[in-house]
Protein backbone atom coordinates (compact mmCIF):
# COMPACT_ATOMS: atom_id res chain seq x y z
CA UNK A 1 0.00 0.00 0.00
CA UNK A 2 1.46 3.61 -1.15
CA UNK A 3 1.88 5.83 2.21
CA UNK A 4 1.85 9.38 2.05
CA UNK A 5 5.11 10.92 1.95
CA UNK A 6 3.91 14.00 3.54
CA UNK A 7 1.39 12.53 6.23
CA UNK A 8 4.46 10.14 7.42
CA UNK A 9 6.35 13.16 7.65
CA UNK A 10 3.95 14.75 10.06
CA UNK A 11 3.63 11.21 11.88
CA UNK A 12 7.54 11.47 12.64
CA UNK A 13 7.52 15.28 14.07
CA UNK A 14 4.84 14.44 16.32
CA UNK A 15 4.57 12.86 19.98
CA UNK A 16 7.97 14.19 21.72
CA UNK A 17 6.96 12.58 24.83
CA UNK A 18 8.15 9.58 23.76
CA UNK A 19 9.16 7.48 26.65
CA UNK A 20 6.06 8.25 28.58
CA UNK A 21 4.09 7.18 25.65
CA UNK A 22 6.35 4.09 25.01
CA UNK A 23 5.53 3.21 29.16
CA UNK A 24 1.79 3.95 28.86
CA UNK A 25 1.07 2.14 25.95
CA UNK A 26 2.20 -1.44 27.52
CA UNK A 27 0.35 -0.65 30.01
CA UNK A 28 -3.21 0.47 28.45
CA UNK A 29 -5.83 -2.32 28.00
CA UNK A 30 -7.38 0.15 25.00
CA UNK A 31 -4.13 -0.10 22.68
CA UNK A 32 -2.79 -3.83 21.13
CA UNK A 33 0.32 -4.86 21.05
CA UNK A 34 -0.69 -5.58 17.40
CA UNK A 35 -0.39 -2.63 16.54
CA UNK A 36 3.49 -1.34 18.42
CA UNK A 37 5.29 -4.53 17.30
CA UNK A 38 5.59 -5.21 13.44
CA UNK A 39 6.36 -9.13 14.46
CA UNK A 40 3.30 -9.12 16.41
CA UNK A 41 0.86 -8.00 14.17
CA UNK A 42 -1.89 -10.43 12.75
CA UNK A 43 -0.73 -12.01 9.47
CA UNK A 44 -4.96 -11.28 8.32
CA UNK A 45 -6.88 -8.74 9.75
CA UNK A 46 -10.14 -9.66 10.79
CA UNK A 47 -12.48 -7.96 8.57
CA UNK A 48 -10.29 -9.46 5.82
CA UNK A 49 -10.83 -13.22 7.69
CA UNK A 50 -14.53 -12.82 7.57
CA UNK A 51 -14.47 -11.61 4.03
CA UNK A 52 -12.73 -14.75 3.40
CA UNK A 53 -15.25 -16.64 5.13
CA UNK A 54 -18.00 -14.86 2.97
CA UNK A 55 -16.56 -16.13 -0.35
CA UNK A 56 -15.54 -19.71 0.98
CA UNK A 57 -20.07 -19.46 1.94
CA UNK A 58 -19.98 -18.18 -1.73
CA UNK A 59 -18.84 -21.79 -2.91
CA UNK A 60 -20.68 -23.76 -0.67
CA UNK A 61 -24.28 -21.76 -1.40
CA UNK A 62 -23.82 -22.05 -4.74
CA UNK A 63 -22.59 -25.94 -4.41
CA UNK A 64 -25.97 -27.12 -2.45
CA UNK A 65 -28.39 -25.40 -4.19
CA UNK A 66 -26.36 -27.05 -7.60
CA UNK A 67 -26.89 -30.49 -5.29
CA UNK A 68 -30.16 -30.19 -4.55
CA UNK A 69 -30.96 -28.78 -8.36
CA UNK A 70 -29.11 -32.38 -9.12
CA UNK A 71 -31.00 -34.43 -6.55
CA UNK A 72 -34.88 -34.06 -8.22
CA UNK A 73 -36.76 -36.40 -10.56
CA UNK A 74 -34.11 -38.37 -12.49
CA UNK A 75 -31.44 -38.65 -9.24
CA UNK A 76 -28.49 -37.09 -8.67
CA UNK A 77 -26.57 -39.59 -10.64
CA UNK A 78 -28.32 -39.14 -14.32
CA UNK A 79 -28.55 -35.32 -13.78
CA UNK A 80 -24.62 -35.09 -12.93
CA UNK A 81 -24.19 -37.28 -16.07
CA UNK A 82 -25.83 -34.79 -18.03
CA UNK A 83 -25.16 -31.82 -16.58
CA UNK A 84 -21.28 -32.41 -16.35
CA UNK A 85 -20.64 -35.37 -19.01
CA UNK A 86 -23.10 -34.56 -21.55
CA UNK A 87 -22.32 -30.75 -21.01
CA UNK A 88 -24.36 -28.31 -22.48
CA UNK A 89 -24.34 -24.35 -22.47
CA UNK A 90 -28.06 -23.94 -22.76
CA UNK A 91 -29.11 -26.41 -20.24
CA UNK A 92 -26.51 -27.24 -17.39
CA UNK A 93 -25.81 -25.84 -14.40
CA UNK A 94 -22.51 -26.74 -13.80
CA UNK A 95 -20.91 -23.72 -15.34
CA UNK A 96 -22.49 -21.68 -12.36
CA UNK A 97 -20.93 -24.25 -9.94
CA UNK A 98 -17.78 -23.22 -11.77
CA UNK A 99 -18.31 -19.76 -11.88
CA UNK A 100 -18.32 -20.22 -7.91
CA UNK A 101 -15.01 -22.37 -8.08
CA UNK A 102 -13.81 -19.47 -10.00
CA UNK A 103 -14.47 -16.80 -7.68
CA UNK A 104 -13.31 -18.37 -5.09
CA UNK A 105 -9.76 -19.40 -5.75
CA UNK A 106 -9.10 -16.40 -7.86
CA UNK A 107 -10.23 -14.50 -4.50
CA UNK A 108 -8.37 -16.68 -1.74
CA UNK A 109 -5.63 -16.24 -3.72
CA UNK A 110 -5.51 -12.97 -4.43
CA UNK A 111 -6.86 -11.66 -0.62
CA UNK A 112 -5.72 -14.43 1.70
CA UNK A 113 -2.74 -16.15 0.19
CA UNK A 114 -0.78 -12.67 -1.48
CA UNK A 115 -3.08 -10.80 1.15
CA UNK A 116 -3.72 -7.68 -1.75
CA UNK A 117 -4.32 -4.35 -0.77
CA UNK A 118 -6.51 -3.36 -4.10
CA UNK A 119 -9.81 -3.47 -5.53
CA UNK A 120 -8.58 -4.60 -9.03
CA UNK A 121 -8.66 -8.43 -8.38
CA UNK A 122 -12.55 -8.62 -6.85
CA UNK A 123 -13.02 -6.15 -10.09
CA UNK A 124 -11.94 -8.93 -12.67
CA UNK A 125 -14.08 -11.65 -10.62
CA UNK A 126 -17.21 -9.53 -10.48
CA UNK A 127 -16.94 -8.25 -14.16
CA UNK A 128 -16.71 -12.22 -15.88
CA UNK A 129 -19.27 -13.18 -13.29
CA UNK A 130 -21.97 -10.49 -14.19
CA UNK A 131 -20.89 -10.96 -18.01
CA UNK A 132 -21.41 -14.31 -17.75
CA UNK A 133 -24.57 -15.10 -15.93
CA UNK A 134 -26.16 -11.88 -18.34
CA UNK A 135 -25.38 -14.19 -21.09
CA UNK A 136 -26.18 -17.23 -19.58
CA UNK A 137 -29.75 -15.86 -18.98
CA UNK A 138 -30.25 -14.60 -22.31
CA UNK A 139 -29.32 -17.51 -24.32
CA UNK A 140 -29.63 -20.32 -22.60
CA UNK A 141 -32.97 -22.89 -21.61
CA UNK A 142 -32.92 -22.67 -17.68
CA UNK A 143 -35.97 -20.71 -17.21
CA UNK A 144 -37.81 -23.39 -18.44
CA UNK A 145 -36.39 -25.25 -15.41
CA UNK A 146 -38.96 -23.88 -13.25
CA UNK A 147 -37.48 -22.16 -9.87
CA UNK A 148 -33.76 -23.30 -10.02
CA UNK A 149 -33.70 -21.36 -13.75
CA UNK A 150 -34.38 -18.45 -11.67
CA UNK A 151 -32.74 -18.83 -8.31
CA UNK A 152 -29.01 -20.10 -9.13
CA UNK A 153 -28.36 -17.41 -11.85
CA UNK A 154 -29.95 -14.85 -9.18
CA UNK A 155 -27.84 -15.88 -5.98
CA UNK A 156 -24.24 -16.19 -8.10
CA UNK A 157 -25.07 -12.29 -9.57
CA UNK A 158 -26.22 -11.25 -5.91
CA UNK A 159 -23.45 -12.83 -4.19
CA UNK A 160 -20.86 -11.66 -6.32
CA UNK A 161 -21.62 -8.39 -5.69
CA UNK A 162 -22.20 -8.25 -2.24
CA UNK A 163 -18.29 -9.81 -2.25
CA UNK A 164 -17.31 -6.44 -3.95
CA UNK A 165 -19.14 -4.15 -1.98
CA UNK A 166 -17.75 -5.82 1.32
CA UNK A 167 -14.20 -5.69 0.46
CA UNK A 168 -14.49 -2.29 -1.40
CA UNK A 169 -16.47 -0.51 1.62
CA UNK A 170 -14.96 -2.26 4.51
CA UNK A 171 -11.89 -4.41 4.39
CA UNK A 172 -9.84 -1.77 2.19
CA UNK A 173 -11.23 1.05 4.23
CA UNK A 174 -10.68 0.12 7.76
CA UNK A 175 -7.14 -1.67 6.70
CA UNK A 176 -6.18 1.62 5.24
CA UNK A 177 -7.09 3.37 8.24
CA UNK A 178 -4.79 0.75 10.81
CA UNK A 179 -2.31 1.21 8.56
CA UNK A 180 -2.32 4.54 9.39
CA UNK A 181 -2.77 3.77 12.99
CA UNK A 182 0.09 2.11 13.16
CA UNK A 183 2.44 4.45 11.58
CA UNK A 184 1.01 6.66 14.17
CA UNK A 185 1.99 4.40 16.64
CA UNK A 186 5.58 3.38 15.50
CA UNK A 187 6.83 7.25 14.89
CA UNK A 188 5.58 7.23 18.08
CA UNK A 189 7.54 4.14 19.88
CA UNK A 190 10.49 3.59 17.64
CA UNK A 191 11.78 7.11 17.16
CA UNK A 192 13.50 8.58 20.68
CA UNK A 193 16.74 9.82 19.35
CA UNK A 194 14.67 12.42 17.33
CA UNK A 195 13.62 14.26 20.50
CA UNK A 196 16.52 14.46 23.31
CA UNK A 197 14.00 16.57 25.38
CA UNK A 198 11.81 13.40 26.30
CA UNK A 199 10.30 13.18 29.17
CA UNK A 200 11.79 10.42 31.60
CA UNK A 201 9.85 6.87 31.68
CA UNK A 202 6.75 6.98 33.86
CA UNK A 203 6.89 10.82 34.28
CA UNK A 204 4.45 13.22 32.69
CA UNK A 205 4.32 16.85 32.74
CA UNK A 206 2.14 18.72 35.01
CA UNK A 207 2.02 22.07 35.80
CA UNK A 208 1.45 23.60 39.57
CA UNK A 209 -1.93 23.61 41.07
CA UNK A 210 -3.37 26.74 39.94
CA UNK A 211 -6.46 28.43 42.07
CA UNK A 212 -9.21 30.50 39.80
CA UNK A 213 -8.73 34.57 40.06
CA UNK A 214 -5.73 33.98 41.76
CA UNK A 215 -3.80 37.11 40.86
CA UNK A 216 -0.16 36.49 42.01
CA UNK A 217 1.14 34.89 38.80
CA UNK A 218 3.73 37.17 37.38
CA UNK A 219 4.49 36.84 33.43
CA UNK A 220 7.20 33.95 34.30
CA UNK A 221 5.29 32.23 37.05
CA UNK A 222 8.15 31.04 39.37
CA UNK A 223 11.83 32.17 39.91
CA UNK A 224 14.66 30.74 38.64
CA UNK A 225 13.07 30.48 34.91
CA UNK A 226 14.88 32.84 31.89
CA UNK A 227 12.73 35.49 31.12
CA UNK A 228 10.11 35.18 28.57
CA UNK A 229 10.22 36.84 25.22
CA UNK A 230 7.74 39.46 24.10
CA UNK A 231 5.88 36.51 21.64
CA UNK A 232 6.23 34.06 24.86
CA UNK A 233 4.50 36.35 26.77
CA UNK A 234 1.55 37.03 24.22
CA UNK A 235 1.04 33.13 24.03
CA UNK A 236 0.48 33.55 27.87
CA UNK A 237 -1.59 36.19 27.18
CA UNK A 238 -3.35 34.43 25.08
CA UNK A 239 -3.78 31.42 26.98
CA UNK A 240 -5.07 32.87 30.07
CA UNK A 241 -7.75 34.78 27.60
CA UNK A 242 -9.25 31.42 27.18
CA UNK A 243 -9.11 30.26 30.41
CA UNK A 244 -11.26 33.06 31.13
CA UNK A 245 -13.75 32.29 28.40
CA UNK A 246 -13.63 28.97 29.35
CA UNK A 247 -14.41 29.70 33.17
CA UNK A 248 -17.15 32.29 32.26
CA UNK A 249 -18.82 29.27 30.46
CA UNK A 250 -18.97 27.16 33.62
CA UNK A 251 -20.31 29.73 35.72
CA UNK A 252 -23.07 30.33 32.78
CA UNK A 253 -24.54 26.99 32.59
CA UNK A 254 -27.88 27.24 33.36
CA UNK A 255 -27.85 29.62 30.66
CA UNK A 256 -26.88 26.29 28.20
CA UNK A 257 -29.18 25.26 25.16
CA UNK A 258 -29.68 21.85 25.31
CA UNK A 259 -29.38 20.28 21.87
CA UNK A 260 -29.42 16.33 21.96
CA UNK A 261 -28.74 13.51 24.57
CA UNK A 262 -25.93 10.87 22.80
CA UNK A 263 -27.19 7.69 24.99
CA UNK A 264 -25.09 5.05 24.29
CA UNK A 265 -24.13 1.32 25.37
CA UNK A 266 -20.48 0.54 25.71
CA UNK A 267 -18.91 -2.66 26.89
CA UNK A 268 -19.88 -3.76 30.30
CA UNK A 269 -21.55 0.00 31.08
CA UNK A 270 -24.06 2.23 30.16
CA UNK A 271 -23.54 5.80 29.62
CA UNK A 272 -24.83 9.10 27.58
CA UNK A 273 -23.75 12.59 26.69
CA UNK A 274 -25.24 15.09 26.46
CA UNK A 275 -24.32 18.23 23.71
CA UNK A 276 -25.24 21.85 24.96
CA UNK A 277 -24.86 25.29 22.11
CA UNK A 278 -24.28 28.80 23.85
CA UNK A 279 -23.78 31.73 22.38
CA UNK A 280 -20.17 33.83 22.86
CA UNK A 281 -19.70 36.94 22.05
CA UNK A 282 -17.60 37.87 18.47
CA UNK A 283 -17.00 33.88 18.76
CA UNK A 284 -20.67 32.75 18.04
CA UNK A 285 -22.27 29.20 18.57
CA UNK A 286 -20.32 26.92 21.07
CA UNK A 287 -20.44 23.63 21.47
CA UNK A 288 -20.53 21.95 24.94
CA UNK A 289 -20.12 18.10 25.57
CA UNK A 290 -21.10 17.07 29.11
CA UNK A 291 -20.57 13.22 30.10
CA UNK A 292 -20.39 10.77 33.16
CA UNK A 293 -16.85 8.61 33.00
CA UNK A 294 -16.27 5.24 35.14
CA UNK A 295 -12.59 6.62 35.40
CA UNK A 296 -10.56 8.35 37.87
CA UNK A 297 -9.73 12.36 36.78
CA UNK A 298 -6.32 11.91 37.43
CA UNK A 299 -6.47 9.00 34.37
CA UNK A 300 -8.16 11.89 32.10
CA UNK A 301 -6.01 14.42 33.34
CA UNK A 302 -2.34 12.34 32.17
CA UNK A 303 -3.91 10.60 29.03
CA UNK A 304 -5.99 13.48 27.70
CA UNK A 305 -5.14 16.51 29.02
CA UNK A 306 -1.11 16.51 29.54
CA UNK A 307 -0.13 14.56 26.46
CA UNK A 308 -2.42 15.86 23.52
CA UNK A 309 0.50 14.10 20.98
CA UNK A 310 -1.07 11.06 22.12
CA UNK A 311 -4.60 12.16 20.47
CA UNK A 312 -3.42 10.36 16.96
CA UNK A 313 -3.08 6.94 19.08
CA UNK A 314 -6.55 6.83 20.07
CA UNK A 315 -8.41 9.36 17.69
CA UNK A 316 -8.60 8.29 14.15
CA UNK A 317 -9.67 11.62 13.02
CA UNK A 318 -6.65 13.20 14.05
CA UNK A 319 -3.53 12.77 11.45
CA UNK A 320 -0.52 14.00 13.68
CA UNK A 321 -0.63 16.38 16.36
CA UNK A 322 2.86 18.03 17.71
CA UNK A 323 4.04 20.19 20.40
CA UNK A 324 5.54 23.29 18.87
CA UNK A 325 7.05 25.22 22.04
CA UNK A 326 6.06 24.94 25.50
CA UNK A 327 6.53 28.42 26.96
CA UNK A 328 6.34 28.19 30.29
CA UNK A 329 4.80 25.29 33.42
CA UNK A 330 1.29 25.97 32.03
CA UNK A 331 1.61 26.95 28.50
CA UNK A 332 2.37 25.43 25.20
CA UNK A 333 1.95 25.53 21.29
CA UNK A 334 0.32 22.59 19.50
CA UNK A 335 0.25 21.71 15.74
CA UNK A 336 -2.71 19.41 14.67
CA UNK A 337 -4.05 18.18 11.94
CA UNK A 338 -7.71 16.68 11.17
CA UNK A 339 -7.69 14.35 8.72
CA UNK A 340 -10.03 14.92 5.82
CA UNK A 341 -13.81 13.26 5.94
CA UNK A 342 -16.73 12.72 3.62
CA UNK A 343 -15.27 10.90 0.97
CA UNK A 344 -12.57 13.70 0.12
CA UNK A 345 -15.18 16.38 -0.04
CA UNK A 346 -14.02 18.06 3.46
CA UNK A 347 -10.47 18.32 2.42
CA UNK A 348 -8.13 17.77 5.81
CA UNK A 349 -7.43 20.87 7.87
CA UNK A 350 -4.66 22.01 10.71
CA UNK A 351 -4.45 24.30 13.25
CA UNK A 352 -2.27 26.10 15.75
CA UNK A 353 -3.27 26.46 19.30
CA UNK A 354 -2.26 27.64 22.50
CA UNK A 355 -3.25 25.74 25.26
CA UNK A 356 -3.16 26.70 28.81
CA UNK A 357 -3.20 24.04 31.66
CA UNK A 358 -4.46 24.51 34.96
CA UNK A 359 -4.43 22.15 38.08
CA UNK A 360 -7.26 22.89 40.47
CA UNK A 361 -8.57 21.40 43.96
CA UNK A 362 -12.24 20.28 42.59
CA UNK A 363 -10.91 20.38 38.60
CA UNK A 364 -8.23 19.70 35.56
CA UNK A 365 -8.77 21.95 33.14
CA UNK A 366 -7.22 22.40 29.53
CA UNK A 367 -8.21 25.71 27.63
CA UNK A 368 -7.16 26.82 24.04
CA UNK A 369 -7.31 29.22 21.09
CA UNK A 370 -6.16 29.77 17.99
CA UNK A 371 -2.61 31.32 17.44
CA UNK A 372 0.15 31.88 14.78
CA UNK A 373 3.90 30.95 15.31
CA UNK A 374 6.65 30.86 12.84
CA UNK A 375 7.30 27.04 12.53
CA UNK A 376 4.08 26.63 11.21
CA UNK A 377 3.22 29.03 8.46
CA UNK A 378 -0.19 27.73 6.50
CA UNK A 379 0.34 25.19 3.98
CA UNK A 380 -1.31 24.46 0.67
CA UNK A 381 -1.81 21.06 1.19
CA UNK A 382 -3.82 21.83 4.23
CA UNK A 383 -6.75 24.41 5.12
CA UNK A 384 -6.20 26.52 8.33
CA UNK A 385 -9.21 26.08 10.77
CA UNK A 386 -10.00 28.39 13.52
CA UNK A 387 -10.47 27.87 16.82
CA UNK A 388 -12.36 30.04 19.25
CA UNK A 389 -12.16 29.51 23.24
CA UNK A 390 -12.56 26.56 24.06
CA UNK A 391 -10.80 22.89 25.72
CA UNK A 392 -11.11 20.30 28.06
CA UNK A 393 -12.63 20.29 31.52
CA UNK A 394 -12.27 17.05 34.15
CA UNK A 395 -14.00 17.75 37.07
CA UNK A 396 -13.36 15.54 40.33
CA UNK A 397 -16.08 13.46 42.18
CA UNK A 398 -16.14 14.58 46.03
CA UNK A 399 -17.71 10.97 46.81
CA UNK A 400 -16.21 8.53 44.32
CA UNK A 401 -12.26 9.13 42.96
CA UNK A 402 -12.85 6.67 40.26
CA UNK A 403 -15.93 8.80 38.40
CA UNK A 404 -15.50 12.26 37.05
CA UNK A 405 -17.14 14.29 34.71
CA UNK A 406 -15.56 15.37 31.75
CA UNK A 407 -16.85 18.85 29.87
CA UNK A 408 -15.62 19.24 26.35
CA UNK A 409 -16.03 23.34 24.79
CA UNK A 410 -15.44 23.61 21.11
CA UNK A 411 -15.90 26.19 19.36
CA UNK A 412 -14.73 25.47 16.05
CA UNK A 413 -14.36 27.17 12.17
CA UNK A 414 -13.12 24.38 9.51
CA UNK A 415 -13.73 27.23 6.74
CA UNK A 416 -16.20 25.76 4.95
CA UNK A 417 -19.11 26.81 3.73
CA UNK A 418 -22.42 26.80 5.94
CA UNK A 419 -25.35 24.89 4.95
CA UNK A 420 -28.81 26.47 5.78
CA UNK A 421 -30.36 24.13 8.56
CA UNK A 422 -27.26 22.45 9.39
CA UNK A 423 -25.45 22.63 12.42
CA UNK A 424 -22.89 24.41 10.19
CA UNK A 425 -24.92 27.42 10.05
CA UNK A 426 -24.26 29.31 12.61
CA UNK A 427 -20.81 31.48 12.96
CA UNK A 428 -17.94 29.64 14.31
CA UNK A 429 -19.54 26.58 14.50
CA UNK A 430 -18.07 23.11 13.04
CA UNK A 431 -20.25 20.80 13.56
CA UNK A 432 -21.59 18.72 17.34
CA UNK A 433 -19.26 16.44 18.61
CA UNK A 434 -20.49 12.33 19.03
CA UNK A 435 -20.24 10.37 21.80
CA UNK A 436 -17.34 10.78 24.33
CA UNK A 437 -16.46 7.20 23.88
CA UNK A 438 -13.35 8.27 22.92
CA UNK A 439 -11.97 9.61 26.31
CA UNK A 440 -12.48 5.83 27.75
CA UNK A 441 -10.71 4.95 24.72
CA UNK A 442 -8.13 6.81 25.66
CA UNK A 443 -7.58 5.58 28.80
CA UNK A 444 -8.03 1.99 28.19
CA UNK A 445 -11.27 1.62 30.24
CA UNK A 446 -13.19 0.71 26.87
CA UNK A 447 -12.40 -0.40 23.60
CA UNK A 448 -11.32 2.25 20.86
CA UNK A 449 -14.83 4.10 19.02
CA UNK A 450 -14.40 6.51 16.61
CA UNK A 451 -14.93 10.13 16.91
CA UNK A 452 -17.71 10.89 14.06
CA UNK A 453 -16.07 14.75 13.74
CA UNK A 454 -13.25 16.32 12.26
CA UNK A 455 -11.99 19.31 14.22
CA UNK A 456 -9.01 19.33 16.61
CA UNK A 457 -10.81 20.37 19.42
CA UNK A 458 -8.69 23.37 20.53
CA UNK A 459 -8.23 21.92 23.96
Amino acid sequence: MNKPTDLQHDLERSLPAIASISSSLSQSQGFSPYFLSPEKRKVISDVRRTFCLFVTFDLLFISLLWIIELNTKDGIQKNLKDEVVKYKFKSSFFDIFLLALFRFVVLLLGYAVVRLRHWWVIAVTTLVSSAFLIVKVILSELLTKGAFGYLLPIVSFVIAWLETWFLDFKVLTQEAEEERWYLAAQAAASRPLLYPQALSEGQFYSPPESFAGSDNESDEEGTGRKALTAQEKEYVRQGKEAMEVVDQILAQEENWKFEKNNASVVWYFDFGDVVYTFEIPFHGKTFILKAFLQCSPELVYQEVILQPEKMILWNRTVAACQILQRIEDNTIVSYDVAAGAAGGVVSPRDFVNVRRIERRRDRYVSSGISTTHSLKPPLSKYVRGENGPGGFIVLKCPSNPRVCTFIWILNTDLKVKPVPGSWHSSPGGSGVPGPCSWIPAATGVVPYQTLPWRGSGGG
